[in-house]
């Protein structure tokens, strides 16, 4: 906040921050006829989307008070914006600005009576926001004189003209003013502590160090600063005299501690080199190095050696004055996959077999023990580095050691994160920074010939070194591929040493990326050329210039044209084999990057679409891949790093969606995201479609969802089970042996089918159910049978068909299924597959817990189970498991035996299939019964999903709600997977995210409610018959069928076809006209996708579905569905133009159709069913979504005709078969 007075001295506290795109019309608002004069026709929407920075001052009624908009190149395109440094050069003396320390304005606005205040404050923001700039610079038109415009901008004060090199005739056409950093927000000068100083340093240190507080007593401070020695240094910043901020340092630093907990083989181990040093890694296969090769790179580092460091005194054109730098230059690499994987994925054996490196030397680092200052002037922090490397002129590093619980500060935002070992205990994080990452002359170019063994030497360790290099060749030859796609390579360089390489093509497939990714959520297309984009296939880049990696994409952007890079990181297998055509050098630069969500694709019926379909580039089918993506506008907005240590327990649906929620926030990056699971990531390894069968299909996340989410690329994964939570030291121990650390504990294990135990009961005896019922289930505690199933997940499912394809069949033996779910039909279907015989199927269903069949549609129960008989399959119902024998061989099950509730029988088995138990996980059970976490049948927590301590979370299947809000019946079983996932992700957001306010205390009165998801539960596969099943419905108890049919208020039920014929479609509609639930079975595949978006539509939206039924104009829901108007609700926009309708019907009163009895209107525009508040939107909608949507004729221009009918939302239309409802249909 900033007080600014106006020229009529009123005064008015302002505040800076970023520019939205809802600003657009308050700085129209701002212009005044002076504005063009100096700046030229600007276009405010165009200029945003390509601008650097842009800051608005608002007022304390949040009323835009000045805006000002600055890029890295000139304004009025006075010279081209590759080329400004060169130009300013020639034309201009004492020049010392770069493309680093340099921006351009090319916008200024303000309220005229306020100018000269907003003008002065919005370029101290700007030097406050980027600590690098150093130069503001402004070109003008020569014939207007600065001075002239102060009416308006009053910027005479601000900025100071620029004197042109004799002979020049720069200044003829333009004139050119620069506002230097230090009017405004100067360089900190820095010293040493003295004991006077602890007087201005204890209020900052007290408003700040709360933790410290507690920990030191009130003299620690002055302690620190009266015993210093060469060990131990004290300094503080000054500013007017006035002590503002302090760092506490010391050249003692236990190296050997940090080797053991962090990955310092990019940094040498922070010690000096050593003959002795031991740094190659024994050449012996690991799991960690498959790990590196599917992601396309290698984890070998070059080791530093003696013979690499040069030591340079010359003094860096932007150090500060008199302090010269000793620069140990080395060739120190940090390949790729170190930053690209900052939550490197550590697989359970990588910890015991990794090789470690040894070094010999003395330490090469000193670090930062305490450091504090002000808020004001936090964005300097790095002043001090200059002075401090000084002190320790033998030491290369800085360190700092950072509890993970501490918001990233700007001093460590210039420092390198060192990746922690997934066990590390340490309890903090580790950062550094080298002395030589002080150098200020990092300069960016285009590359060439000569930069060729430099470039060599960089990336000599990486695996792609020759991809690299043949791509760069590739520019320096021809400038473009074979197939003509223009490529661009650039080169960083510091003292004329190589420090970076990148290489960027022309992106050839925008469309592609535009119609299958939210990319429309980071920049607007319609203001970027095709040939703007570009697509980043290389990025390699010195770790001790890590911190100059945003500088070196912006000036990629700047130096090839581009205005956006996308860099997609591709799958690890397809159908198991490695994709080396699609490999990119894994880029260091992806922290900087922002992931792109996938969007949700319509499955076209291309054949009945013919040429209304939408194009190739957007139907085609091509390796799905994660995309990342950066722009002009994000290269100086910084993501909040939170280093807090989340562990997920459990690779479940909701587990996923609780990472990929927090994956793809904008604003954040989660360094340690932790995955514990017993089989690493899900669809790791892609398997074939049979396997997958075996179990019902929950269509929350597919291989392409994964792929898409790429979670390698930011989750550590640690493969093995929970068996412990230690609550008070806070680690989770997984397989008994390993510990792994938390702050936050999500338990999201899920329920499992369990070994179930025989009931033990003689069958001599004849036995019934009712005698041994009391005593089942229980879960088996012996040595399980090698061929006794329980499938879980696709391991077990692989394991089970290959072990049934070597021992079963090709034999003559029986395959008992066992259970009541669903997954007992999809695995019968799927062993029939297989080739087992149906004869030799027996399927086995215990007692029903309750009235409600897992299918619960008897038509659909009626046509499978004539499947099942014409298969050849029997099945015996209500049936308990008694014994099985196991013969000669004890690890066999040969035999199984069930008693019923008549007479008892016995069956030959030579695999047991068993679906009849699930549950929590025993050792899951056990592990959360020994921390003392609260545990009723299943786990216990709250609306919030929190359990009885604070930091464990939990969600899904695992968990129950307390009794306290008497909802026993309700559990998160109920709902949506995906859902609950991301709802406990945005839960947890609050807690991380500085920019999201808490949530606000429920009204009073609610606390006793449980949250209502509105989500729908999908389950689909394919049953015996090869009948394709699915069943989508909303979240609720379990009714059986024909009961909810009796209810008065069930609403409309629409059938057509026949399950036995394999085209049954059941659509049930509520009573609010709403479509509740839907179940498809049908012998042909169908769009599961587009079906999934029916649920909650309206009726009204399906073309007048009611309407149409009652008049017996629909004989097949499939085909219905599949009418060229149903494409635009399969969109995945569909859902903002409802709100948008809905927000114009409740703003302003919409009129009606007109009556049927009145005449028609003559006006064309009154004869359309829809209002015209209404029509626009829709219309718009159809516009924007062109490519998705070509089916839809476009609208008639106003005048030329009766327009069509579109947007028909809210009204009936023509009663007919033809007429879409959001617009016409195209010709066929």
């Amino acid at each position: 906040m900033t007080k600014i007075t106006s020229s009529r001295g009123k005064t008015e506290v302002v505040s800076a921050r970023r520019t939205e795109s809802h600003d657009v019309s308050d700085i129209i608002g701002l212009f005044s006829h002076l504005t063009e004069l100096v700046f030229g026709r600007i276009d405010v929407v165009y200029l945003l989307e390509k601008s650097n920075l842009a800051l608005t001052l608002c007022n304390e009624k949040n009323e835009a008070m000045a805006h000002a908009v600055f890029l890295d190149y000139p304004n009025w395109n006075v010279t081209d914006q590759s080329d400004w440094e060169s130009f300013l050069y020639e034309n201009y003396i004492n020049n010392k600005c770069t493309p680093l320390n340099t921006l351009f304005m090319h916008l200024f606005v303000a309220q005229e009576e306020y100018a000269a205040g907003c003008s002065q404050e919005i370029v101290r923001r700007a030097f406050i926001t980027v600590p690098e700039l150093q130069f503001i610079l402004l070109f003008i038109p020569a014939d207007e004189n600065l001075d002239f415009c102060h009416s308006q901008t009053d910027m005479g004060n601000t900025f100071e003209k620029m004197v042109t090199a004799p002979g020049s005739v720069a200044d003829r056409d333009f004139t050119l003013f620069v506002c230097p950093r230090h009017r405004y927000h100067p360089q900190l000068y820095i010293r040493k502590a003295r004991l006077e100083d602890y007087d201005d340093l204890m209020p900052i240190w007290t408003r700040q160090s709360e933790t410290l507080k507690e920990t030191y007593n009130e003299y620690f401070l002055a302690d620190l600063i009266e015993y210093q020695d060469e060990e131990n240094q004290a300094a503080v910043c000054e500013d007017g005299d006035t002590a503002v901020g302090f760092m506490s340092l010391c050249s003692q630093v236990n190296v050997s501690l940090f080797q053991e907990c962090f990955d310092l083989g990019p940094f040498h181990g922070l010690c000096k080199p050593h003959p002795e040093d031991i740094l190659k890694t024994p050449q012996k296969p690991s799991i960690q190095e498959d790990e590196d090769k599917s992601n396309q790179t290698s984890q070998e580092t070059e080791s530093v050696s003696s013979q690499n460091f040069e030591h340079l005194q010359e003094q860096d054109a932007a150090v500060q004055k008199g302090g010269a730098i000793t620069v140990s230059h080395t060739e120190l690499l940090l390949d790729d996959v170190k930053d690209f994987k900052d939550s490197t994925p550590l697989l359970e054996t990588e910890e015991k077999d990794a090789f470690h490196p040894v070094y010999r030397g003395a330490s090469n680092a000193f670090c930062i023990r305490l450091f504090f200052i002000d808020e004001k002037r936090e964005t300097r922090s790095l002043d001090f580095l200059h002075y401090v490397f000084n002190l320790f002129p033998d030491k290369d590093f800085c360190v700092i050691l950072v509890p993970h619980h501490v918001p990233e500060f700007h001093l460590i935002q210039s420092f390198v994160r060192v990746v922690p070992f997934c066990t590390s205990r340490l309890g903090h994080e580790l950062y550094v920074f080298h002395r030589a990452g002080l150098l200020k002359s990092f300069n960016v170019r285009r590359a060439t010939t000569s930069d060729l063994l430099g470039v060599k030497m960089l990336i000599k360790t990486l695996s792609l070194s020759g991809s690299i290099l043949r791509d760069l060749k590739t520019f320096i030859v021809a400038r473009r591929d074979p197939d003509g796609t223009a490529v661009q390579a650039f080169v960083a360089e510091v003292l004329d040493q190589i420090v970076g390489i990148s290489v960027i093509r022309d992106e050839m497939d925008i469309e592609y990326i535009r119609s299958h990714y939210n990319i429309e959520d980071f920049i607007n297309f319609n203001h970027h050329q095709q040939e703007e984009h570009g697509h980043l296939d290389h990025f390699v880049l010195n770790p001790i210039f890590h911190h100059y990696t945003k500088h070196f994409l912006k000036e990629i952007l700047r130096l090839a044209h581009k205005s956006s890079l996308y860099y997609p990181v591709y799958p690890q297998y397809v159908e198991g084999k490695f994709q080396n055509p699609c490999a990119h050098s894994l880029t260091s630069a992806l922290h900087y990057m922002v992931p792109v969500r996938a969007r949700r694709q319509i499955v076209y019926p291309l054949e009945e679409l013919g040429i209304n379909a939408p194009s190739e580039q957007v139907s085609k089918d091509q390796l799905s891949y994660s995309l990342n993506h950066i722009n002009r506008k994000l290269v100086l907005e910084s993501k909040a790093s939170i280093n807090t240590r989340i562990v997920v327990v459990g690779a479940s649906d909701v587990g996923i969606s609780f990472l990929e929620t927090l994956i793809f926030c904008p604003r954040l990056k989660f360094n340690n995201l932790t995955l514990i699971s017993i089989r690493g990531l899900p669809r790791k390894d892609l398997l074939g479609s049979k396997q997958r069968r075996f179990l019902i299909n929950s269509h929350c996340f597919n291989d392409e969802d994964y792929a898409q989410m790429s979670l390698c690329s930011w989750v550590n994964v640690v493969v093995g089970k929970m068996t412990g939570i230690n609550r008070a030291a806070k680690y989770v121990v997984v397989s008994k042996d390993r510990k792994v650390p938390y702050d936050y504990l999500v338990l999201c294990t899920g329920q499992k089918y369990q070994v179930l135990s025989p009931t033990g009961v003689d069958i001599s005896k004849l036995p019934t159910n009712r005698e041994v019922i009391s005593k089942w289930p229980q879960r088996y505690t012996g040595r399980v049978p090698s061929n006794h199933f329980t499938l879980n997940d696709d391991q077990d499912c692989l394991k089970a068909m290959h072990w049934l394809k070597e021992n079963v069949v090709s034999s003559e033996g029986n395959v008992i299924v066992y259970g009541n779910t669903i997954d007992i039909y999809t695995t019968v279907e799927t062993l029939l597959s297989l080739g087992i015989g149906g004869s030799r199927l027996h399927l086995v269903q215990p007692p029903l817990g309750s009235n409600v069949t897992c299918l619960n549609n008897t038509a659909v129960e009626g046509a499978v189970q004539e499947a099942l008989a014409g298969a050849g399959v029997s099945v015996y119902c209500d049936s308990v498991l008694a014994q099985w024998g196991q013969g000669g061989d004890p690890g066999l099950i040969t035999s199984a035996a069930f008693t019923t509730n008549t007479k008892p029988f016995q069956l030959q088995c030579s695999a047991f299939f068993s679906f009849a138990y699930r549950t929590v996980d025993y050792e899951t059970f056990k592990a959360i019964n020994d921390a003392c976490l609260v545990f009723d049948g299943r786990l216990v927590i709250d609306t919030e999903f929190r359990t009885n301590d604070v930091s464990i979370r939990a969600a899904g299947p695992l968990t129950k709600f307390s009794r306290r809000y008497y909802a026993e019946e309700w559990t998160h079983s109920n709902f949506s997977s995906r859902e609950i996932g991301c709802e406990l992700a945005t839960a947890m957001l609050s807690l991380f995210d500085p920019a999201l306010k808490p949530f606000s205390k429920p009204p009073e009165g609610s606390g006793g409610l449980i949250p209502m998801y509105k989500g729908c539960k999908i389950k689909g596969g394919v049953l015996p018959g090869g009948y394709n099943y699915l069943h989508i419905s909303k979240p609720e108890i379990p009714i059986r069928l024909d009961l909810e049919l009796a209810l008065c208020d069930h609403g409309m039920e629409m059938i057509t076809g026949e399950a036995r014929q394999g085209n049954y479609f059941r659509m049930h509609i509520n009573q609010y006209s709403m479509v509740d639930s839907i179940t498809c079975f049908s012998k042909e595949p169908f769009p599961v996708s587009n079906y999934v978006c029916l649920y909650g539509q309206h009726e009204r939206l399906l073309n007048d579905l009611c309407y149409r039924w009652s008049e017996g104009q629909i004989t097949d829901l499939y085909s219905y569905f599949r009418e060229p108007w149903s494409m635009a609700i399969y969109h995945d926009r569909f859902i903002d133009l409802k709100k948008e309708l809905r927000q114009i019907l409740i703003s302003e009163q919409v009129p009606g159709p007109p009556a049927a009895t009145e005449p028609p209107p003559e006006d064309p525009d009154e004869q359309s069913p829809v209002p015209p508040p209404l029509r626009e939107p829709v219309l718009r909608y159809l516009r924007r979504h062109r490519a998705h949507l070509p089916m839809y004729a476009p609208a008639a221009p106003t005048g030329a005709g009766p327009p069509p009918t579109a947007g028909e939302t809210a009204a009936p239309v023509p009663r007919g078969r033809a007429p879409p409802r959001f617009g016409k249909a195209a010709p066929g």
